[in-house]
């Protein structure tokens, strides 16, 4: 009887074991498969911009200053490289993003649709405004301190265009790659990857060393902000390379002027979402267009 009752017991402490652990398996296999499922989400709409780039370096999307290239080799080879590393760097910023972005309380409407959520367009109609007069006032700022940088410059292509052969038609044929790849691509790179392991690791050091809860504070926040921005700027210079040489003034001012946008960008998505930070992007870009062609008519 005792064996019995022995044997059973341990019958059903293994029951218990293999039941839980394949309630755990199926936990972990249900976060795996929403993982997946919002990286791929955010992983396709970056991929826009990645062939907007590929398209500009092979030639098809005309207007688009400072790409890559190099004497003697095809340009649809640069394409395939260019865009083979971009999507590898995206992926690396979407993972980031998807796993650190609700840890330190910052939004993104598609992010937790997917996940789940209620669909976000009336957020999104909500922030626009703001997310587009953030974008209009970041160039305004841009191009005040472009033109009174300018003699500095040794030579770098001004921000707006006064005069050139074909301008309008270039600039016109720019905007998808300024909206897809600019607006898109890159706010998931710097803004959504970057900027949110920034502020994730800040926070995470700031906790340690004292006693803090909660979501980061404004200080944190604001700090992650400006790192991210000062790297916005700091990947603008292989760019502005193509154009002039690197004087101190030149990198100053790309770095400068990249950062500034950058701010604003960053700060949107701190303070409302990663949407809002695409919209300010793309508005700067909309805008930068719109007065070089209205420039250009005069």
């Amino acid at each position: 009887m005792n064996s019995y009752s022995t044997d059973s017991g341990q019958s059903e402490d293994r029951s218990t074991h293999d039941t839980g652990s394949r309630e755990d398996r199926g936990s972990r296999g249900s976060r795996a498969a929403g993982f997946l499922k919002r990286f791929g989400a955010m992983y396709a709409l970056g991929l826009t911009g990645v062939v907007a780039l590929g398209l500009a370096v092979a030639g098809v999307i005309p207007g688009v200053v400072g790409l890559p290239t190099v004497p003697g080799v095809d340009p649809a080879l640069l394409a395939v490289a260019a865009v083979l590393n971009s999507a590898l760097l995206l992926a690396v910023a979407v993972a980031v993003g998807v796993a650190l972005t609700p840890r330190v309380g910052l939004r993104s409407h598609l992010l937790a649709w997917v996940g789940g959520g209620t669909a976000p367009e009336r957020r999104l109609r909500e922030e626009v405004p703001l997310a587009a007069g953030v974008g209009a006032l970041t160039f305004a700022v841009v191009a005040g301190i472009d033109l009174l940088s300018r003699p500095f410059l040794g030579g770098l292509t001004p921000t707006v265009p006064t005069d050139s052969t074909g301008a309008a038609a270039a600039l016109v044929g720019s905007l998808p790659f300024r909206l897809l790849y600019g607006g898109v691509t890159e706010e998931l790179l710097l803004r959504f990857g970057f900027m949110t392991l920034v502020l994730w690791a800040l926070w995470a050091v700031a906790r340690r060393l004292g006693d803090r809860t909660g979501a980061p504070d404004s200080g944190v926040a604001w700090a992650s902000i400006v790192v991210a921005a000062l790297l916005f700027g700091v990947g603008h210079l292989p760019a502005a390379a193509t154009i002039t040489a690197l004087t101190p003034a030149v990198v100053a001012v790309v770095v400068g002027l990249n950062a500034v946008a950058g701010v604003g960008f960053g700060w949107l998505y701190w303070r409302r979402s990663l949407e809002a930070a695409v919209v300010g992007h793309a508005a700067f870009h909309v805008v930068l267009v719109a007065v070089s062609l209205a420039l250009l008519a005069i």
